[in-house]
């Protein structure tokens, strides 16, 4: 059995999701970001980590390629080109759309008060937007790599859930379409069920 540390409310649901669709068991260790539990074995404070095999993993991106690799699902075959183009999707959309909210987030509530600049929300609205505009001319499916559901469509997924969160008005409209259509999914509603509990 797993063991997720952290909060349904942040990157710690990309791994839950995961592990929902793997049907793999696992237990729920409520943490929140900088909390003295999540510091015990991540001094970064920071959230997801996960126990396995009797060590921590950290990075909620690290997670998944973990798990997606151990079970052979969610995921390419490591060393092929399909591998490869997944790993640029994904890395892109942690690059261009979470690194974009984070900065909002940060500029929100995260640095201290007199660091935050929120005169830069629009700007980041702006650019999340535009990212999303050419990513969105990129997938060709009802997935994000095609045909099959991946680790790549629990990242995207999770940034448009994010972005609704944090009140960036998604504007594509195929990316609102596929964001519900990802959200339909019962295992990611079994990880958003736990949010309301």
């Amino acid at each position: 059995m797993y063991t997720v540390i952290g909060t349904p409310m942040s990157r710690s649901f990309r791994v839950l999701w995961a592990l929902e669709e793997l049907g793999q068991p696992y237990e729920l260790t409520p943490a929140l970001p900088q909390s003295p539990e999540i510091r015990e074995v991540n001094a970064s404070g920071k959230v997801p980590a996960m126990i396995a095999e009797g060590e921590v993993i950290t990075d909620s991106t690290a997670i998944l390629t973990y798990l997606a690799d151990k079970h052979g699902k969610l995921t390419a075959p490591a060393g092929t080109m399909a591998r490869a183009h997944q790993d640029a999707m994904t890395q892109r959309f942690l690059d261009e759309l979470d690194a974009v909210l984070w900065t909002a987030a940060r500029h929100s509530f995260a640095l201290p008060k007199e660091q935050r600049v929120p005169e830069v929300k629009p700007s980041l609205k702006w650019e999340f937007n535009r990212n999303l505009d050419q990513i969105a001319a990129l997938i060709k499916g009802p997935y994000v790599m095609g045909e099959a559901f991946s680790l790549a469509d629990i990242v995207l997924t999770h940034c448009l859930n994010w972005a609704y969160g944090a009140k960036f008005p998604v504007e594509n409209q195929a990316m609102l379409a596929y964001g519900k259509s990802m959200r339909a999914r019962p295992a990611h509603q079994r990880v958003a069920a736990l949010i309301k509990k």
